[in-house]
């Protein structure tokens, strides 16, 4: 354990910003896995407007640094493409 003030701060510090993050990325995953749940379903209609929620979470987790970009990119294309193939 730390022995220095700023080391001590230092750590909850990281903790706090841990468990923000950690939340930040668990919204996100239950975004994406509701829209996979509905794209299996065949629910098109309600998986387009869950698509739209979930790429809002996607966007906010890269512009706060938690997913890279290009992840991020790579999970909106992906679902992207699945609830567009149900449509078609």
């Amino acid at each position: 354990m730390a022995n220095i003030k700023s080391a001590i701060k230092r750590v909850g510090v990281n903790r706090k910003k841990h468990d923000l993050n950690q939340s930040y990325k668990s919204a996100m995953r239950t975004e994406i896995k509701r829209v996979e749940k509905l794209i299996e379903a065949n629910d098109v209609e309600n998986a387009k407007t869950a698509l739209k929620t979930t790429i809002k979470k996607i966007d906010k987790a890269i512009q706060k640094g938690i997913i890279h970009r290009n992840t991020g990119d790579r999970q909106k294309s992906r679902l992207s493409k699945k609830v567009n193939s149900l449509s078609a």
